[in-house]
């Protein structure tokens, strides 16, 4: 069983600092909802309030027919939260760790065995080690292990993959659309703009501000603009140089390449203006490739306000 959430005109302030600006969405029942954008966009705080940790300023939301500030003892019943930061007792062992959260919702290991099998079966030769002493990895997987033991029907995880290795980090969310499949509404965070295309949908956030809220293929099409990426033999300076190519609308470095957008509808033309530039700056051996817009190009563009419709 699975919730709807729905979030209406949500504000938080923390003294000066608007942590939450007016952020409205909903969130389908069954679904693995993203919230992907950097730290300080106002993730861990919208998680908070979900879970009736913090009180909202202004606004309302609701889980399932449930108000979050009024109903929180009975969505605290439901709900299963693995928090940013590694939260559970190191000086317990994992099983130790594992039955004590059970016990706190009454049920047990066995009961719910079936829900956390496939996780719990890496952490398991583990069961008598200290949570404290585990691995990033292994930490990670506890942690989910104890946030779905008692069977949630809503599955929060804040930044469940930082700091972890990348092998942890994909086996992680070959397990999270595995719970998919079993019907627990799943909201996860993450900085990570490659795991935005792992959800179902994405909300994008920047300075307490929703972007975007919409699958991944939908926000990625909305694209308005030519994208290439460049690559050349001076690559400490391109971004500077590129800023200077006529019709350019936004530059900015992405992994060994740089983006380069324009609304000029002529590529031919524009890969010609951003060549003589170039040449121009003493570069060589200038690659040139027109690209599809990922997640990571429409967030960018969605700050600038003028390259996603």
């Amino acid at each position: 069983m699975s919730v709807p959430i729905h979030i209406q005109n949500i504000s938080k302030s923390y003294e000066k600092v608007e942590a939450l600006k007016d952020v409205s969405l909903d969130v389908k029942a069954g679904e693995l909802f993203g919230f992907i954008g950097p730290d300080g966009s106002g993730k861990t705080s919208l998680f908070r309030i979900l879970t009736g940790l913090i009180l909202p300023d202004s606004g309302t939301a609701t889980v399932g027919e449930m108000d979050v500030v009024k109903d929180f003892k009975k969505l605290r019943q439901i709900t299963g939260y693995m928090p940013g930061r590694f939260s559970l007792y190191p000086d317990l062992t994992v099983a130790e760790n594992l039955n004590f959260y059970a016990s706190i919702f009454k049920t047990s290991l066995k009961e719910n065995y079936d829900l956390i099998k496939d996780i719990y079966v890496q952490i398991e030769p583990f069961s008598k080690r200290k949570a404290g002493d585990l691995s990033g990895g292994m930490k990670q997987k506890l942690a989910l292990s104890c946030a779905l033991i008692h069977r949630p029907q809503l599955l929060i995880l804040d930044e469940p993959t930082t700091g972890v290795d990348a092998v942890s980090r994909k086996e992680f969310w070959e397990l999270l659309n595995k719970m998919k499949q079993s019907g627990i509404t799943i909201l996860v965070s993450t900085p990570y703009m490659d795991e935005a295309a792992l959800c179902s949908r994405v909300a994008l956030m920047q300075n307490g501000k929703l972007l975007a809220a919409d699958s991944p293929e939908n926000i990625t099409g909305r694209y308005n603009g030519q994208l290439f990426s460049v690559h050349t033999n001076k690559m400490h300076s391109l971004v500077t140089d590129l800023e200077s190519v006529p019709l350019a609308s936004q530059v900015f470095r992405f992994g060994d390449t740089v983006h380069i957008t324009s609304h000029q509808k002529n590529n031919e033309l524009f890969v010609q203006l951003i060549s003589e530039a170039l040449m121009e700056k003493g570069h060589s051996t200038v690659q040139i490739e027109k690209q599809q817009a990922v997640v990571e190009d429409c967030f960018l563009a969605l700050m600038d306000k003028d390259l996603v419709i």
